[in-house]
């Protein structure tokens, strides 16, 4: 079942009537905070970040606190997000280069932003959307990476060429929203274990659920 331009059209605004809320989940009053809690969001869940983040951010803020950062004090607090010795070695690493390189401004081209330690194409989607207002790509995350495979927009596994699949199918207007949009049907309603096939909005242009009609 190939989709037609019009059902692709279709599938992002029937999802923006179904979460008009859907924005990203993060909390963050800086463009740096923002870079630390994408790096603690690997294999994590927000939710679990942002009840992290205060106690680091009511102490620490700028790329320069955490270049000078005791490299222990920050694995304690961020101890809870998991993986916490190698996310506080990149989060203080990318500091140290913001501050060097950068001049302490976390910068807004794809080009840069994947120089930092711990930030790849994703996170750098994330950071230019949420920070910048660019939307250049698509970031692809688990939910992304599901929904994508199943409604047959990718059969890809590597994030990067479900991004790519999903620009040359997306109108460029649209590539704000699919990340957010997909993150919130993947949490509502496609989730891994138990998906809402039946009550799902999308499911007439959905490639698995059509199988799963048709066997």
């Amino acid at each position: 079942m190939k989709l037609k331009k019009n059902e692709i059209i279709d599938i992002v605004n029937i999802l923006k009537l179904t979460y008009p809320d859907a924005t990203c989940s993060l909390d963050f009053k800086t463009p740096f905070e923002l870079v630390v809690a994408v790096m603690l969001s690997a294999q994590c869940t927000d939710e679990r970040v942002n009840k992290t983040t205060p106690s680091i951010f009511c102490k620490y803020s700028s790329p320069e606190d955490f270049a000078n950062i005791d490299i222990h004090e920050l694995e304690n607090i961020i101890h809870p997000c998991g993986f916490y010795k190698n996310k506080a070695k990149n989060i203080k690493a990318c500091a140290k280069k913001i501050v060097e390189d950068f001049n302490g401004i976390v910068p807004n081209t794809m080009e840069k932003l994947i120089t930092l330690p711990g930030v790849g194409r994703k996170s750098a989607n994330v950071i230019l959307l949420e920070v910048f207002g660019i939307a250049e790509g698509i970031a692809v995350d688990t939910h992304a990476k599901r929904i994508s495979n199943k409604v047959g927009l990718s059969s890809k596994n590597d994030p990067e060429k479900i991004e790519q699949d999903l620009i040359k199918l997306f109108p460029k207007e649209y590539l704000k929203d699919i990340n957010h949009l997909f993150v919130w049907h993947g949490r509502n309603t496609c989730n891994a274990r138990t998906p809402k096939c039946n009550l799902c909005p999308i499911n007439k242009y959905c490639n698995s659920y059509y199988l799963s009609k048709n066997v």
